[in-house]
């Protein structure tokens, strides 16, 4: 009987190791693409999105002239290496963020290349790795630059139902990325600063995105939800985009159980997020790729023409699952799915190289909705988005997936 024990325990550690090991290959990954700064390399058609081709200049100029920027990308991928170095102990991917970090933060908190007025919510996910290196270094210039974030989130227009714009150029707009791009910073910093005042506000951002994007049959969570109706994309009697973009609903269950991490557990209102999370969990598991244990680029359109297993939505529900299974928030009864999907994830999506470094491969570069040139939301845009290898919105999460289903298998 002792033996038995023994080999089941040491099983398990192999198994646990396994996870973490991935996810330590993978933040190396990162650490040797991006040693000093993250310039992320972007496509025409998203350079020309985001006003990055100046006057006279051709897109490869302009990818060569570009500086590093402060930008979402850097957060969600940092989030990862925080988690890691919470599982590990080790003070490198500590001393890694903060090398990144720094890159902005001038001495006066002044934070490089961000601009306010602009209100978009792309900018504000970084401040969560400004709070982790605070609590650790307490550095008044890391201060100063959460502030400036937090004011921005202050003064960030508003729809007429109370939800944030996800930027100030896409007028009276909710998308479901603009959940995590706001809510666990605002969350985080609510809490450090003795600032309950601000749950209730927090809360109602996710019940007002179900709220108007929810889809009553397949409970499944649309992209973008237009107030005003004014938009090409959005459905002139809902306001809704046209079809379920898989990785939004990752944003969107990232940003769930990051902020019940923040939330008071005596909040009388934190049952509401946790029945949008198990209603949105239900949901997902249903277009869980039988075969592979994946999921699809849009989510309930498996097969069909252009449609592709993508992997940072597949990272992201891994992670938003396993995390709401290990803080019980969802049933137990979700394990076999999570399980299935952590190693769906790895054998669709990991690949070595002839220098024995691990890859993370085919996610989305980039879907966003309206804009210059204007994306339709349609089936036929999100199919021929175009894809990237170890794309950080896509390592960020599965670092984070592989700690948790760590966790997951130690418990069980």
């Amino acid at each position: 009987m002792k033996l038995r024990l023994v080999v089941l325990l040491c099983l398990c550690y192999v198994q646990a190791n396994a996870q973490v090991d991935y996810a330590k290959s993978m933040a190396k990954t990162i650490m040797l693409q991006y040693p000093d700064s993250m310039v992320v390399k972007k496509y025409a058609s998203h350079l020309e999105q985001d006003n990055l081709v100046k006057p006279g200049q051709t897109v490869e100029q302009a990818q060569a002239s570009r500086p590093a920027n402060w930008n979402y990308e850097i957060g969600v991928v940092l989030a990862g290496f925080e988690s890691l170095w919470k599982a590990t102990g080790d003070k490198t991917y500590v001393d890694y963020s903060k090398h990144i970090i720094d890159h902005f933060i001038a001495p006066d908190g002044t934070i490089r290349t961000y601009v306010q007025d602009e209100y978009n919510s792309d900018n504000i996910p970084s401040g969560r790795v400004l709070l982790f290196l605070n609590d650790l270094h307490k550095e008044q210039r890391y201060k100063t630059a959460i502030k400036t974030l937090r004011d921005q989130i202050a003064w960030q227009p508003r729809n007429q139902a109370g939800g944030f714009w996800h930027k100030l150029k896409y007028p009276s707009q909710m998308w479901l990325d603009g959940l995590y791009m706001v809510e666990p910073f605002y969350a985080g910093y609510a809490k450090r600063n003795n600032e309950p005042q601000d749950y209730n506000d927090i809360i109602n951002q996710f019940v007002t995105m179900e709220k108007y994007s929810r889809d009553a049959k397949t409970g499944l969570l649309y992209h973008g939800w237009d107030e005003s109706r004014l938009q090409k994309w959005a459905n002139p009697k809902t306001g809704l985009s046209p079809e379920f973009w898989s990785r939004s609903m990752g944003w969107y269950i990232m940003a769930l159980v990051d902020v019940l991490d923040d939330l008071p557990a005596n909040h009388p209102r934190r049952h509401e997020l946790i029945s949008i999370l198990n209603r949105l969990s239900a949901a997902i598991i249903k277009f869980q790729d039988k075969p592979s244990g994946v999921w699809w680029q849009v989510t309930n359109k498996a097969g069909q023409p252009g449609n592709y297993l993508e992997s940072s939505a597949t990272a992201m529900f891994v992670y938003g699952l396993a995390k709401a299974e290990n803080k019980g928030y969802i049933n137990a009864g979700y394990v076999p799915v999570i399980r299935k999907a952590y190693k769906g994830m790895i054998k669709e999506f990991v690949e070595q190289d002839k220098q024995g470094n691990y890859h993370y491969m085919r996610a989305v570069a980039g879907a966003g909705l309206g804009g210059t040139p204007y994306r339709d939301g349609t089936y036929d845009y999100y199919v021929k988005e175009p894809k990237r290898d170890d794309d950080l919105k896509a390592i960020g999460p599965f670092i984070q997936a592989c700690i948790e289903v760590d966790k997951l298998n130690m418990r069980k």
